[in-house]
C-alpha cells in the first residue's frame, strides 16, 4: 500500500468516526465530544474518560487507545483489523465507547 492509498483509507475511517460521534449525539441521550487535530481524534465522554484514534502513517496503521488498552490496526483489503487478532477497529471502538459511556454505542454501518 502506498502512503497515498493509506491516507485515503484512513481519512475515510476518521470521517466515519466523526460522523458516528455526531449521530450518537443526535440520536441518543449520550453526550460525547470529539475533537480532531490532524490525524488524531479524541473522543471525550461525560465522565471525562477519553478514547484516542491516531494515524501512524510510517507504519500504515491506525492506533486506538482506550481504558481497556491500546490496539494497532492495519487495513486487510476490507476492514481495519487488529494486528494481534483482537478484531475489527469499529467493533472494538463501539465496545470501548460503550464501556466508557456506560450505555450501548455503535460506530460503523
Amino acid at each position: 500500500m502506498t502512503d497515498s492509498q493509506f491516507m485515503d483509507l484512513a481519512e475515510t475511517l476518521l470521517a466515519q468516526i466523526e460522523s458516528g460521534c455526531d449521530r450518537i449525539n443526535d440520536e441518543t441521550e449520550v453526550d460525547i465530544d470529539n475533537q480532531r487535530v490532524g490525524g488524531m481524534i479524541t473522543i471525550t465522554f461525560a465522565n471525562r474518560s477519553q478514547i484516542v484514534v491516531n494515524l501512524q502513517k510510517p507504519l500504515h496503521e491506525i492506533w486506538l487507545a482506550a481504558r481497556s488498552g491500546g490496539h494497532h490496526y492495519k487495513f486487510d483489503g476490507q476492514h481495519w483489523v487488529d494486528t494481534k487478532g483482537s478484531g475489527e477497529l469499529l467493533a472494538n471502538l463501539s465496545r470501548s465507547a460503550s464501556e466508557q459511556a456506560g450505555t450501548a454505542l455503535r460506530f460503523g454501518a
